[in-house]
């Protein structure tokens, strides 16, 4: 390779540096869908990369097992010490605060796992510059928004820029390959610590104003932010500054950050909804009904922040064979560790959601429909992630208003006349656009299946003993 420490260039007359330039070429490659086949040599390789992938994925899944357990305690221990209007109404704060949380962030972590990814070729040279380019931008609209949403959320809308600026540290950790601080920190250490201060907050003998309980959840981000930052200091190399990196992330995330604040909505919108077309009461019983979504969501998540910069160096050389590989083995993995999960949930609803308390059992339907949807979502893998993985953020982009368009008008039709059930449906058929139009695109452009010859391969005992 040529020498990567050229004389400083002028940005106005010189051409961009070669690593930048190399950034460029990568994404242009893959997104003009330039991929070729390319055998792993001897198929070590291959198999090599799976063990740490199945690694890496294993440790998410545990920590999104370890999340989901600490989340469903949070909610028994609200439904069972407020009433439904309170348990409905903190539900309805805290999916305000993801959902704004997920559009300020601007999908700027999954731009710097992008880049991060393939910097690795380069030794990260320039790679400082990205990392500001993505926090400072969120910061600040992170601030604003907590500004604007502090009269309808109160005290707790200024932990916003705490709640985005950890979640793109702990991304760009994900870049460089240390998955340990996003299982840890954001896995275990979040969702016990709210778990432990709300059910401190939700003791008898305590009696205190409304915001108290919304802020509590929101006050183990920020030991969370402290540790990611610690954690990326002491991973991210220090490099000289190279112009065009802000432009270079932007190019690339700003498509992406509309499709994150659409997921974002897509994911709590349905809460919110019910909240305002049935009243708090029915939000509450939809929550408590589909909180085992976060399983699979999480267990998704798991094995995506894992798989996640591989696919892309994966994408970035070309070699169609290892994404395949990855795409459909994770598949199967996701599928092995989450079928049972909905099966049990569908079979035992009627008994588990009375654990939330009196007035919680009706929504045994509701919980027959996510149980479904879910099964149907999994077999279907970590489709968005490839695509945008392969670079088409604004596919992925179309896919999700198409998705989020067809909950809304469902929601609407649906809501007003059967409650928590008709939000079910809507949700339910958003979910399985999101997931259709990515299956058809990654078939259609590059012969990418969920299961194949791969998923076999991903059975035998000998892939998770290398794990």
């Amino acid at each position: 390779m040529a020498n990567l420490t050229p004389p400083q260039p002028d940005p106005h007359t010189d051409p961009p540096p070669p690593e930048q330039a190399a950034y460029g070429e990568v994404a242009r490659r893959v997104a003009a869908g330039e991929v070729v086949e390319q055998a792993a040599p001897g198929g070590s390789a291959g198999r090599v990369a799976s063990g740490r992938v199945l690694r890496g994925g294993l440790a998410g899944v545990m920590g999104a097992g370890v999340a989901a357990l600490a989340q469903f305690g949070l909610v028994v221990v609200v439904t069972r010490a407020f009433s439904v209007e309170q348990a409905g109404a903190f539900f309805t704060v805290t999916a305000l605060m993801l959902m704004a949380a997920g559009i300020v962030k601007l999908d700027a972590g999954n731009g710097l796992v992008y880049f991060i990814a393939r910097a690795n070729a380069f030794e990260y040279r320039g790679i400082s510059g990205y990392i500001r380019a993505a926090l400072v931008p969120v910061t600040g609209a992170a601030t604003l928004a907590g500004v604007l949403l502090y009269p309808w959320l109160g005290p707790v809308a200024l932990a916003l820029p705490v709640l985005a600026v950890a979640d793109v540290l702990l991304a760009a950790g994900r870049g460089f390959g240390a998955l340990r601080p996003t299982v840890l920190l954001s896995g275990v250490l979040l969702p016990i610590g709210q778990l432990a201060l709300v059910a401190g907050v939700a003791l008898p003998a305590w009696t205190l104003p409304a915001w108290v309980l919304p802020v509590a959840w929101a006050l183990p981000y920020l030991p969370v932010l402290v540790l990611a930052a610690l954690a990326l200091r002491g991973r991210a190399p220090r490099t000289p500054y190279l112009p065009g990196t802000g432009r270079d992330l932007w190019r690339h995330t700003a498509p992406r950050s509309v499709a994150a604040a659409v997921q974002a909505v897509f994911q709590r919108f349905d809460i919110v909804i019910v909240a305002l077309l049935a009243g708090p009461a029915q939000a509450a019983v939809y929550t408590a009904a589909t909180r085992f979504k976060i399983v699979g969501q999480l267990a998704n998540q798991g094995l995506a922040q894992a798989v996640q910069p591989r696919l892309v160096r994966a994408l970035a050389d070309g070699d169609l064979a290892a994404a395949r590989e990855l795409y459909q083995a994770t598949t199967m993995w996701l599928v092995l560790l989450t079928w049972p999960v909905w099966l049990a949930y569908a079979l035992a609803a009627p008994w588990l959601l009375r654990l939330f308390g009196d007035g919680y059992g009706a929504a045994t339907p509701v919980a027959l429909v996510l149980a479904a949807t879910m099964m149907a979502a999994t077999a279907s893998g970590m489709v968005d992630v490839v695509l945008t993985a392969a670079g088409h953020t604004t596919a992925s982009l179309r896919n999700l208003v198409a998705a989020g368009a067809c909950t809304v008008l469902l929601d609407l039709a649906l809501i007003p006349a059967h409650g928590a059930l008709g939000a079910a449906l809507g949700w339910s058929a958003g979910v399985l656009v999101r997931n259709a139009l990515p299956l058809w695109q990654l078939h259609h452009r590059y012969g990418l299946r969920p299961f194949g010859r791969h998923s076999r391969s991903a059975l035998r005992p000998r892939a998770w003993a290398t794990a």
